[in-house]
């Protein structure tokens, strides 16, 4: 069925449409969950057993050292009495023996250090597994691993700048034409460049779309489709396709929007800042499967 509706695509895009729409197929007749909120990495959440029972001794621990600072301090009561007591079970300290202030504090300094080794071992632990965790997400999902890295978003920072006059002095930029003066250092650069022996025509083929999928990471962030470079190199027989229309849209100096078009994200310079002007545009391109091809192939 792929073939069939393969030779009959006319462009790019609806090639795009047709194999995001075979890869969404095919997830739902081998009953793949397509939701990718919440998608694990394969590791387990569960907090281990040893650390459960470190966790418990701290808080065990912190709890004695109030008591036993309670006591110092002159509380005598009964229930804490008992619980200075059982600190010193199994040693030869009594409550009455003059040297009990000191002996008590040397008993609160080791629960002090003992928490703080258990601490350290806590986050020996958290540091290692966030690392191999994020190293495995690097080889998985770049995405979502960027998207873990981002900064929270800080609050407090004064009010937004008004939709209104941002889209007006953007739109100032980018939507109206410009008549720029060259100037004659662009007689000069042509000179130059006269001499320059034209590069060979670039030919595009079904071997060179096979090899630049075989490079691509399988479940690499994709572009706006969201179609993944996995499915490009299950669908081996969209690679002939691909090479063909890849090299109309190079002859034609024409690409779709769905390989131009991306998101911008509008970064303060400053904290607080009202005006649009002192927001950096940030734009994150699609990272498509053309960019793959033609880049290694022009240049």
């Amino acid at each position: 069925m792929l073939v069939t509706y393969l030779e009959a695509s006319r462009d790019l895009c609806e090639t795009d449409s047709i194999l995001f729409g075979a890869a969404l197929a095919v997830s739902r007749i081998i009953g793949a969950n397509l939701s990718t909120a919440g998608h694990a990495t394969g590791q387990s959440s569960a907090i281990p057993a040893w650390r459960i029972r470190i966790e418990e001794r701290i808080a065990k621990a912190r709890a004695l050292i109030g008591r036993l600072i309670c006591f110092r301090s002159g509380n005598t009561r009964p229930r804490n009495v008992r619980t200075v007591r059982m600190a010193f079970a199994g040693t030869n300290v009594s409550l009455s023996q003059p040297d009990i202030m000191q002996k008590l504090t040397e008993r609160i300094d080791d629960l002090k250090q003992r928490i703080v080794a258990w601490g350290k071992r806590i986050r020996r632990y958290t540091e290692r597994s966030t690392r191999f965790n994020q190293n495995r997400l690097f080889q998985s999902d770049q995405k979502r691993l960027y998207k873990s890295l981002e900064r929270p978003i800080v609050s407090g920072t004064g009010p937004a700048p008004n939709q209104a006059d941002t889209v007006a002095f953007w739109r100032s930029l980018w939507s109206e034409p410009v008549n720029h003066n060259e100037g004659p250092w662009t007689e000069v650069v042509a000179s130059q460049c006269a001499g320059i022996t034209p590069m060979d025509p670039v030919i595009i083929t079904p071997d060179d779309v096979a090899e630049a999928v075989r490079r691509a990471p399988n479940w690499k962030s994709p572009g706006l489709d969201g179609l993944h470079y996995y499915w490009l190199k299950g669908f081996m027989m969209c690679h002939a396709v691909l090479a063909r229309q890849f090299q109309e849209a190079l002859n034609q100096k024409s690409l779709p929007s769905l390989f131009t078009t991306g998101i911008t994200h509008l970064v303060p310079k400053d904290q607080g800042a009202t005006d649009p002007s002192k927001y950096s545009p940030i734009t994150a391109p699609p990272p498509p499967f053309l960019t793959y091809q033609l880049k290694s192939k022009c240049t």
